[in-house]
């Protein structure tokens, strides 16, 4: 199963391919890597930029499913999460539009899968994919780390969701 995973966001939008042959076996890592766009660019261009990178990504790489963190925003900043909302959005058109299943994680479920704590910060997640695919250097930006976790959580839960279903 090849798996797509995405971080969104309206800056770097960071995504990682990862194939996964089933449970118990180790997950092989394709490519991962950001979609930038300018701050000063007008909201409408920056989303062009995400979709056009993500559908050269979806085409290269023909993956299975996409799976996407969850939108999740404190309460105290609401325009945060419209503006991430947005490119959410433009993400979960791309992988439909591509035929790829689509898949949603929250970030607590994601960081538990990988670190055992649904509080883990950037760099323990970004130490925890170097492990998983024994990078000799721990992802950066970010971003990168995010996009390979969410699809790691994927390979990790896919199987036993095929299983109960």
């Amino acid at each position: 199963m090849r798996i797509l995973g995405i971080d969104p966001g309206l800056q770097r939008t960071g995504y990682g391919v990862i194939d996964a042959d089933g449970p118990g076996a180790h997950p092989t890592l394709i490519e991962a890597g950001v979609i930038s766009t300018n701050r000063a660019d007008d909201l409408a261009d920056r989303l062009v930029e995400i979709r056009s990178g993500l559908v050269a990504v979806l085409d290269e790489f023909k993956p299975d499913v996409v799976a996407v963190e969850t939108l999740y925003s404190h309460y105290k900043h609401p325009r945060t999460a419209i503006l991430m909302g947005h490119a959410r959005g433009i993400v979960l058109a791309a992988a439909a539009e591509a035929g790829a299943g689509v898949v949603s994680y929250a970030a607590t479920k994601i960081k538990k899968a990988l670190v055992g704590s649904g509080h883990a910060s950037k760099q323990q997640m970004q130490r925890a994919i170097q492990s998983a695919f024994r990078l000799q250097e721990t992802p950066h930006p970010p971003d990168v780390a995010d996009a390979l976790a969410v699809a790691l959580c994927h390979a990790n839960h896919a199987p036993r969701a095929a299983h109960i279903r």
